[in-house]
């Protein structure tokens, strides 16, 4: 029989990477990219067009591929998709660990 664990929210640090914070954010942020891509009937060329890269590019992020593609490089892309971003600081309580996080 198969042991099963529960994981933390993020998988990239259940994998025990080391950038797990930041692939946790690029995969939240192509997450949306790819939802406003689809609600806007865009192609991959379309959308490449749109943020300035290429299509093969646009394909790898949407993949989760992500390296090589910078959080701001992903913001950007959001807003020419029509959204407005933006980054919010606040104290963390109960003294937890700080964290990044998209929220839609």
């Amino acid at each position: 029989m198969a042991t099963v664990h529960s994981g933390s929210k993020n998988v990239y640090a259940d994998l025990g990477r080391k950038d797990a914070a930041e692939m946790l954010l690029k995969a939240q942020l192509a997450s949306k990219i790819s939802t406003l891509i689809k609600r806007k009937h865009l192609t991959q060329v379309d959308a490449a067009a749109l943020f300035g890269m290429t299509q093969a590019k646009v394909s790898a992020m949407l993949r989760g591929q992500f390296r090589g593609i910078s959080e701001e490089r992903m913001m950007r892309c959001l807003v020419a998709l029509g959204q407005n971003v933006e980054i919010v600081v606040k104290p963390l309580r109960g003294g937890k660990q700080g964290m990044l996080s998209v929220a839609a």
